[in-house]
């Protein structure tokens, strides 16, 4: 499809169609059960991300106060060292395997999440089953996608980290172009990670729904994608920004929510599975504004049915 074919995109109008999506979802009628059922898989969708983050602070303020129990950790790794390696590689085994899991998971319930806002549904094992290919399609792509992306990005860190370590060393021979590379390697980081968000927010908020309108691979959806994206670039880089203002609107929100109840909702919104069904609201808009604003691009693109035309009777003569 050519950029000319195309009809005007817009950032705004979805955000309309997007809030009765919500009202249609949700509350029309208000059904606490249908409401459970949609969480349960906007949960699976959302599984292992978010959450709150808290810092611990070690009350050391000198390393006079923990060269000693450094020195202690040393003697007893330098005894158990075996041991302390057996332990520390099956706790990371486990830990990989939960990750694991729950990519898995979130694959799947991410094709269950469009599935109740396409069809206004709250079924729950129609599309575990029916969705199981491209979701596995999916989980594959993104374990691939992910480890190649932790790699180099990793790669690009422990690069910046050795050439800040290696120039401060002697602060005497510093100069301009030194500064310049470590400016540079960090502009480089930069990029990768600015790139890898890229992709993995496409991946998210397009070419799921294309895999779940036409039960093709990732690599054949995102196929279909680099049509459009390499066609409407502009379209789509107002799509991020626009992204950026949703998110920091809905943080506000969640803050006067918090705030306003003296942090009382916050712990509501902390219980696994309960959160997400309080949040529902916001969480079915992210999702549904993604889906309208994909279906712009013609009907190849629109997950959501078209509406049956009801036969009106013959009138009187």
């Amino acid at each position: 499809m050519n950029a000319e074919q195309l009809p005007a995109i817009s950032v705004i109008e979805p955000v309309n169609s997007a809030l009765e999506k919500v009202k249609s979802t949700l509350f029309k009628p208000f059904d606490i059960g249908k409401w459970f059922a949609i969480g349960f898989c906007a949960w699976l969708a959302y599984l292992g991300q978010g959450g709150f983050n808290f810092n611990f602070k070690f009350p050391f303020n000198s390393p006079n106060h923990y060269g000693a129990p450094l020195g202690q950790v040393q003697s007893v790794f330098s005894k158990h060292f075996l041991l302390i390696t057996l332990i520390g590689s099956i706790a990371l085994i486990i830990g990989l395997a939960i990750m694991i899991t729950l990519l898995w998971l979130n694959c799947r319930g991410r094709f269950m999440f469009i599935h109740c806002i396409a069809e206004n549904s709250t079924e729950i094992k129609t599309p575990w089953q029916r969705f199981r290919k491209p979701a596995n399609s999916l989980f594959l792509f993104k374990l691939v996608s992910g480890f190649i992306a932790f790699i180099c990005l990793a790669m690009c860190v422990a690069m910046l980290i050795l050439m800040i370590f290696l120039i401060t060393r002697n602060s005497s021979n510093i100069n301009v172009f030194k500064i310049l590379a470590i400016v540079c390697t960090s502009l480089i980081t930069a990029l990768v990670a600015i790139t890898a968000a890229l992709f993995f927010k496409f991946t998210n908020d397009f070419i799921i729904p294309i895999m779940y309108l036409h039960f093709c691979p990732c690599t054949k959806a995102w196929h279909h994608f680099l049509q459009i994206l390499l066609s409407r670039k502009g379209a789509f880089t107002l799509y991020i920004l626009f992204q950026i203002v949703i998110n920091m609107v809905i943080g506000a929100i969640l803050m006067v929510i918090v705030f306003g109840t003296c942090c009382c909702a916050a712990l509501f919104l902390a219980i696994p599975y309960i959160g997400t069904v309080l949040m529902l609201p916001l969480l079915v808009f992210k999702r549904a504004y993604s889906l309208c604003y994909l279906r712009q691009f013609g009907p190849g693109f629109d997950v959501f049915p078209a509406p049956v035309a009801v036969p009106q009777p013959d009138q009187p003569r």
